[in-house]
């Protein structure tokens, strides 16, 4: 599991933890891995990242 102590640790919350994996293995850095799978923990967070990702396609 990816730390969850925080600061300079990282910090991915639990449920995000296989979003966070999934972006590493398609070469994305620790920290913006990071970034992306915690906007995602809120329904709405997932939401507004679909229909970003919807807009783009």
């Amino acid at each position: 599991m990816v730390s969850a102590r925080g600061g300079r640790y990282g910090f991915v919350y639990r449920t995000r933890q296989r979003a966070y994996r999934a972006l590493r293995r398609k070469g994305m850095s620790k920290s913006k891995a990071a970034r992306i799978a915690n906007a995602g923990r809120t329904r709405a967070g997932r939401s507004r990242m679909a229909r970003k990702g919807a807009r783009r396609r």
